[in-house]
């Protein structure tokens, strides 16, 4: 298996949140049902290699090209972020894409931390739905929820050649209602992040982030 076919698997594994759907490939390996364990054990490997690769390789991209967005990449963006984890499957998130360069420049102008918005072709705002969250205490679940949803995005984005950054709205409210009211947004929806994306125009190094002190094992010592 080449490794653009690697690649079409790996784009549709972040759609599906994770699950091995190898009826997604374009190759002869999903029809050849007489193949052998250790075949499939190797591309196992090697698919597990990629995604993991694509994990830490992952970098926050602030600088865009003009070229615009394919349609049918942002649905299967929007797709992944769907594909999240959320607390009793309420999945209490909403996504408004922004394309339109005057809106774009509207929030660039509002929020100086998604200044970048103003060169990117788009932009994802993602938001909580307060009709959907938990009720009670774990009413705050909805945002780990749509952070979840929005880890997705960003790495599928970085999937299918694109970059992003995640600019945070929530919890300060003045700056999620101000977001909302440019967007039209209603008020059972507050937004968590912007997220401006595009072809990207800048390659910074990933970082490694890996400390071994802030693993622990059963019980602090």
């Amino acid at each position: 298996m080449n490794k653009k076919h690697l690649f079409n698997v790996v784009a549709n594994l972040l759609i599906v949140g994770g699950a091995f759907a190898l009826s997604a490939c374009c190759g002869n390996c999903c029809k050849n049902e007489g193949a052998a364990p250790a075949a499939a054990t190797e591309q196992a490997v090697d698919s597990s290699a990629i995604v993991l690769e694509a994990i830490s390789n992952r970098t926050s991209i602030r600088a865009y090209q003009e070229t615009p967005v394919e349609d049918w990449k942002v649905e299967k963006i929007l797709r992944a972020g769907m594909a999240a984890p959320s607390a009793m499957n309420r999945q209490p998130w909403s996504f408004t894409v922004v394309n339109d360069k005057a809106i774009l420049k509207q929030i660039a102008d509002s929020a100086p931390n998604a200044g970048m918005a103003a060169g990117a072709p788009l932009a994802i705002v993602v938001c909580g739905d307060m009709d959907k969250a938990p009720e009670g205490d774990v009413k705050e679940f909805w945002v780990q929820d749509a952070s979840a949803a929005t880890e997705n995005i960003l790495l599928a984005a970085h999937a299918l050649g694109l970059g992003a950054v995640w600019t945070g709205a929530y919890p300060n409210v003045a700056k999620a209602k101000m977001l909302a009211g440019i967007l039209n947004i209603p008020e059972n929806q507050t937004v968590l992040c912007v997220i401006p994306m595009g072809y990207p125009a800048e390659s910074p190094a990933p970082k490694d982030k890996w400390n071994e002190g802030n693993v622990h094992y059963n019980v602090w010592k």
